[in-house]
């Protein structure tokens, strides 16, 4: 090689040595630097480091949550979800509509029908009464909330309940509407609301199930087990349903021949079994049937003494009224889920049927409201008095309303299916107490201001459980999915505390 090549080379070489050393020193004397501003920083204000170090919201990995902490500080904890299976009618309830009563038998007037659907069981009517409800209602406690006569127990509670009265659905028929409350989708196969906070924040109770369904009052409407269903997200995730007869979860007690300790160690074995397959072929859904296992196990103690309210008050049996030493029942059950809300469930539904009041709708909602009244106020202030309610979302509602029109002309009044705005009625967990939010027109039949969307209202109960709705996913066919959807929906913030 040439003696200048060779130079050449040399010179380049010592360059980009020099070029080295030179971005090495930047390199340190800025971290120098830097480390200098952190500390300089951290002694003028010490919540600089903190907000790193100590991030919003509380860790949820510990109780094998997947999104390992909340992306805010809850205001609650836990959800009790009262369903009201059929769609109760608003117009008779909580949303008092004088107009109806004055212009009742009267033609509805055809700017505020609209271009709006209507069922299949009154399309073909030839006109659309204008139907007054036949109760009286009455402004209760120092927010002057709305009641009908029907609720003389939740009207003494009205500071307790925020009401909108502006939501809106979708689907006008009960299948698609149920499942789309559920899920978020009017087709199913989607994880319910109740999965998706145990896949995202784990269980607080690890003796009993962290999602917890049961069911009550008229199957006027199916309720099917697929309303709790986990979906795509893992098998643990799935609502348990505890029965009204027999045991309360299904082979929870002993074949014949078999005490607790034989079954014990058949379950250890299994669970070997499973775990040297597990090994193998690496399939979450068996993890989740070991889980299940042992879980049904730890229920055989636990569950007899959740299930014996002989601990109670006489005074507690006595508010939630006659109905609640039996099992099956809406007062057994509201009681049952304030026991499951003070051993840490994190989701409790009930489905209460029997709303679907299509045709003698003065009788059979006041059957309903018999039903459900007293034992809906007692376990507000059952949860209150045990110091549960501040971080126990309550929500109160079914999966429509009902129009402001008579469904039938001839015999007795009902009310078909309305999507378009219908009531529904938070408590606790963050909830602003003792206001109303959204207004509906004269007649009951279009929102005025204020709509909240299905997809709102599920983004405001995830918001109060410390998740923003955008950021909870799951990656399913190849999308980010989400409890709200990829339609826009926003935290309806006029409602939080």
């Amino acid at each position: 090689m040439p003696r200048d090549t060779l130079a050449m080379g040399m010179d380049r070489a010592d360059d980009e040595r020099f070029a080295f050393r030179a971005a090495r020193r930047s390199f340190l004397s800025r971290c120098a630097g830097g480390l200098g501003m952190i500390a300089t920083g951290t002694l003028l204000d010490p919540s600089l480091v903190r907000a790193d170090s100590q991030p919003a919201g509380i860790d949820v990995a510990g109780f094998g949550g997947a999104l390992g902490r909340t992306h805010r500080t809850p205001s609650a904890k836990r959800v009790i979800y009262l369903f009201q299976s059929g769609g109760p009618s608003q117009l008779d309830l909580f949303d008092y509509k004088p107009m109806l009563s004055q212009e009742n038998g009267k033609d509805m007037p055809k700017s505020v029908l609209g271009t709006q659907r209507v069922t299949l069981m009154t399309r073909s009517q030839a006109s659309f009464p204008a139907y007054g409800s036949p109760f009286a209602f009455s402004r209760h406690g120092h927010s002057g909330a709305w009641f009908s006569e029907l609720l003389p127990h939740m009207a003494k509670t009205a500071d307790d309940w925020c009401f909108i009265k502006s939501v809106q659905s979708e689907p006008i028929n009960h299948d698609p509407a149920v499942t789309f409350l559920q899920t978020g989708r009017q087709v199913a196969g989607r994880p319910t609301m109740g999965s998706w906070l145990h896949y995202g924040l784990g269980t607080e109770c690890s003796d009993l199930p962290a999602y917890i369904v049961m069911t009550s009052g008229t199957p006027d409407q199916p309720i099917v087990s697929r309303y709790w269903h986990n979906g795509y997200l893992p098998a643990r995730c799935q609502g348990v349903q505890f029965q009204s007869t027999g045991d309360p979860v299904l082979f929870l007690s002993n074949p014949t021949g078999i005490d607790h300790a034989g079954r014990g160690d058949i379950i250890d074995t299994v669970s070997e079994l499973n775990r040297l397959r597990l090994r193998v072929v690496k399939d979450p859904e068996i993890e989740a049937r070991i889980d299940a296992f042992q879980l049904a196990y730890r229920m055989q103690v636990t569950v007899p003494e959740l299930l014996d309210f002989s601990s109670e008050p006489a005074h507690v049996l006595e508010m939630y009224g006659p109905d609640v030493n039996k099992p099956g029942t809406y007062a057994y059950q509201c009681l049952l889920a304030r026991r499951l809300a003070e051993r840490g469930v994190r989701f409790v539904q009930l489905f209460h049927g029997g709303w679907d009041n299509h045709s003698n709708l003065p009788d059979k909602i006041k059957t309903q409201a018999r039903n459900t009244d007293q034992a809906t106020a007692a376990l507000i202030a059952d949860l209150k008095q045990h110091g549960l309610l501040d971080d126990t979302l309550v929500v109160w509602g079914g999966e429509f309303g009902r129009t402001a029109y008579t469904q039938s002309t001839q015999g007795p009044n009902g009310r078909d299916h309305h999507p378009r705005c219908f009531t529904v009625a938070l408590a606790g967990g963050g909830i602003k107490p003792g206001i109303t939010h959204g207004v509906t027109d004269d007649f009951g039949y279009n929102i005025d201001s204020g709509t909240v969307q299905v997809r709102d209202l599920h983004a405001t109960l995830l918001h109060c459980l410390g998740i923003d709705h955008e950021r909870f996913t799951v990656r399913f066919q190849g999308l980010d999915d989400r409890l709200t959807g990829v339609e826009h929906a926003r935290v309806v913030s006029e409602v939080l505390a």
